[in-house]
């Protein structure tokens, strides 16, 4: 399940197209794939996105369902600085693609003293140096973003001149 952030509470997006945007954009990135849903949760609820929660909210809407959170070593190193971090701890197995530079010892090194670090799981995975931010910068500079995201996604990016790109953004 894919849940697209409704009010980030921790940052501001540059040029940040908003909620419905953001729906969108993940809804033309999964839509293909019967395997993946998406979520209004956030979108439809007011105030700052926690983590805690949307858990919370997911877990009763489907309860006995089990919940993965997938989350990057650089997120998951962070993770105590979250709003309610123990309670995302135990409402979810927290599962962490490791990165480079940021490997297992670090993460749990960081979140020991939470109670429920010892449930987080690791995975390995290839290495794609992608972010939200590159495909941002790479759109804004009038650079193609194809095969970075989905066709429909960068297609729409341009189509809408989103994050100061001016043209379609899908090829060179």
């Amino acid at each position: 399940m894919f849940v697209p952030v409704g009010t980030p509470p921790h940052r501001e997006i540059e040029q940040d197209p908003g909620a419905e945007v953001r729906m969108q954009l993940c809804d033309y990135a999964v839509a293909a794939d019967a395997r993946f849903a998406l979520s209004r949760v956030e979108v439809d609820r007011e105030g700052p996105s926690y983590m805690s929660d949307t858990l919370r909210l997911i877990g009763e809407r489907s309860p006995g369902d089990e919940m993965v959170l997938i989350l990057g070593a650089d997120q998951a190193a962070g993770l105590a600085g979250w709003h309610e971090p123990e309670t995302v701890l135990d409402l979810a197995t927290v599962a962490v693609a490791t990165r480079e530079g940021l490997q297992r010892e670090a993460v749990l090194r960081r979140l020991e003293r939470l109670d429920g670090h010892e449930r987080i799981e690791f995975f390995d995975m290839p290495r794609l140096d992608i972010s939200s931010s590159l495909v941002r910068e790479r759109a804004a500079a009038g650079r193609p973003i194809r095969y970075l995201v989905p066709d429909k996604v960068a297609n729409y990016i341009g189509a809408k001149s989103l994050y100061g790109s001016s043209t379609p953004v899908a090829a060179e």
